[in-house]
Parts: C-alpha cells; structure tokens; sequence
C-alpha cells in the first residue's frame, strides 16, 4: 500500500478500493469473484475484518470496512497478496480463459515494473482509504457501492447483482457475511 494512503485510525470504518493493474478486466468471469468473496468469508472469519458493505466490479472492488481486533490496513494486505496469487494461478489453469497469455503477459510486465514484486503483480499498490467519520459519508459510501452495478449497466436494481452486498440490505442473505449498517 502506497505510504499515501493508509488508514490512520484503525477504530473507525473506511471506505477502501483497489483495482487490478492497468485496469484489466478480470472479474467478468465468477470463478474470479468466487474467489474474493471466498477470502472476504476468510478474513471476517478469522482475521477479524468487518466488512459493511462491498461490491466487485469488472476490475476493482469497493468495501466499507472495519475491525475491533485487528489491524486493517494489514487485512486488506494480507487479503489481496492472497487472491492476487489464487486469481494468477486460477487464470493460468483455465482452460476456457481466452485472454490467459495477455493477462498474465500484463500481469507480469507491471510486477517487473515494481521492485515490491518477485514476478507478477495483480492488484494496483494503493487502496485509498476514506475514514467515515459522519453518518451522511456513510450512507453517501454504501449508496455509491451499490449504484455501481446499474452505472456500469450490469443491473437495472442493486440486489440484482449477486456481488454486492446490496441483497443483504433488502433482508436477504448475500455471498459475504457482512455487518449490517442500521
């Protein structure tokens, strides 16, 4: 994470986003969500991460976060070193990914751009961390996460897209266990 941007007070919730290197679109396919909201699962199950509310788009992904135990900025590092090698390797041995050579072309042609990085780099170095210190930048957060997927023109209504959190705010059961803002 860029020294930019860090999350500075670990008590409060932050809205964070990362998008893949050069923007490329990887989560078109579900296999490569799956995978993000399996780990999403994994840390809020034993890292101790909160999350309020997410979405995955094509190429970046927004979360409202929080934890009581943990260090954030260490979760969300610890989360996309994880599902950067989980998502290469998962690109890499599938069979039907008609874009696998360029992806991992570009994947690895950015990792030898940055000296942080042994071979490849998936994720984009910074999350751009927002404290929600008000409750109107709080609505205003989960509102943006989840209009995302009518304004890329994926949806026409939020609960619609199954990754996003936007279901479980209509009170039903989403992909991730989230913490529900009242």
């Amino acid at each position: 994470m860029s020294r930019n941007y860090k999350i500075r007070d670990q008590s409060k919730l932050h809205f964070i986003s990362f998008a893949t290197v050069y923007w490329i679109d990887v989560f078109t396919r579900p296999i490569y969500k799956e995978i993000v909201v399996d780990s999403l699962n994994y840390c809020i199950k034993h890292k101790g991460l909160e999350v309020y509310a997410w979405c995955i788009m094509s190429n970046h992904i927004h979360l409202i976060i929080g934890s009581e135990t943990d260090n954030q900025s260490g979760i969300i590092r610890d989360l996309k070193k994880y599902t950067s090698k989980t998502i290469l390797k998962a690109i890499a041995d599938n069979p039907q990914e008609s874009r696998k050579d360029w992806m991992l072309w570009m994947f690895e042609r950015a990792g030898k751009q940055n000296t942080n990085n042994k071979t490849y780099q998936f994720w984009q170095q910074h999350n751009q961390p927002i404290e929600l210190n008000s409750n109107f930048l709080l609505e205003q957060k989960v509102e943006y996460i989840h209009n995302n997927p009518i304004e890329a023109g994926f949806v026409r209504d939020p609960q619609d897209y199954p990754y996003s959190s936007a279901l479980d705010y209509t009170g039903e059961k989403g992909k991730v266990n989230i913490i529900l803002l009242h």
